[in-house]
């Protein structure tokens, strides 16, 4: 169960560092609003011969609010993060969209009753000090559109709340599926004004970028339902691997030193808080340290 949980894990991580560089991509063309509303729309029909192989009937559910919560979480992390990676370096905008770890011991504790280990604030800070080091405030090289990415990423958190009570109740194609159809549904609302008609080669790479975000997120979701967080959670990172690769390939961009220092900060905070919290006594109440992403 745990190497399968990984290889799942880190496929679906492959996929999201090529969805974001196909967004960085679309972004040259396509306003953010109108990307957010494919990457849905094409991911909802890519999720289609699973529903249809279950049944409709399979998609009955007790817990549409719950559904609800996280598609709005969700689809607003990925509101802000879709538009800092079209506008940034694409390893830094995922990195900054991956600290949920860093918010959601505080959300967790406050939605689902869970208790937040002792020693986790030298791991916060840790986290945050990296945040800092990528951000770069005072030294003439922020971004205002970081901070998008790194809402993204306390957007997420909120998000992975939601998930994590679903995972209790709802298989893994019922809960992709009311995310996707959710948001976009949702999504669909800004395009009256900001629609730019595609290209014909385009619309197969937005087809493309549906496929990679529904599969991935099938795939991750499916990973940390075989196996708990706190074993398999730090693989979540080879994300900002493959998308460093990714800037190097096709934009020759590589990171400066207090981006890699921020960044390791970054990744060795959330893999420290997983194995913490993945470790901490549970109350009766809180739910099992499995999770996704938005």
């Amino acid at each position: 169960m745990l190497k399968r949980a990984s290889v799942l894990l880190v496929a679906a991580c492959f996929l999201f560092a090529a969805l974001g560089a196909a967004i960085k991509v679309a972004s040259e063309a396509l306003p953010s609003e109108e990307i957010v509303f494919f990457r849905n729309a094409f991911g909802l029909l890519a999720l289609m011969p699973l529903v249809l192989r279950n049944g409709f009937g399979s998609l009955k559910t007790k817990y549409i609010l719950q559904h609800l919560y996280r598609g709005v979480f969700g689809l607003a992390a990925m509101y802000c993060s879709f538009y800092a990676i079209g506008r940034m370096r694409l390893a830094d905008a995922l990195l900054l969209s991956y600290t949920s770890p860093l918010f959601m011991p505080f959300f967790a504790h406050f939605s689902l009753g869970e208790k937040i280990p002792s020693g986790l604030a030298w791991f916060l800070s840790l986290g945050f000090l990296g945040v800092l080091l990528i951000l770069k405030p005072g030294l003439g090289l922020f971004q205002p559109v970081a901070c998008l990415a790194l809402a993204s990423g306390v957007l997420a958190a909120m998000a992975l709340v939601g998930i994590r009570r679903l995972t209790l109740t709802e298989p893994t194609v019922r809960i992709v599926f009311y995310f996707s159809l959710f948001s976009t549904l949702i999504s669909a609302a800004p395009l009256a004004g900001r629609w730019v008609s595609p290209s014909a080669p385009l619309w197969l790479f937005l087809a493309g970028m549906g496929a990679c975000a529904s599969v991935g997120q099938l795939c991750l979701t499916r990973a940390y339902g075989l196996a708990p967080a706190s074993q398999i959670g730090p693989f979540i990172y080879a994300t900002v691997v493959f998308a460093g690769l990714w800037d190097w390939f096709l934009w020759g961009q590589l990171p400066d030193g207090l981006g890699v220092l921020g960044a390791a900060c970054v990744v060795a905070a959330g893999v420290l808080i997983i194995y913490k919290i993945g470790d901490a006594p549970r109350s009766t109440e809180s739910v099992s340290s499995r999770a996704g992403t938005a």
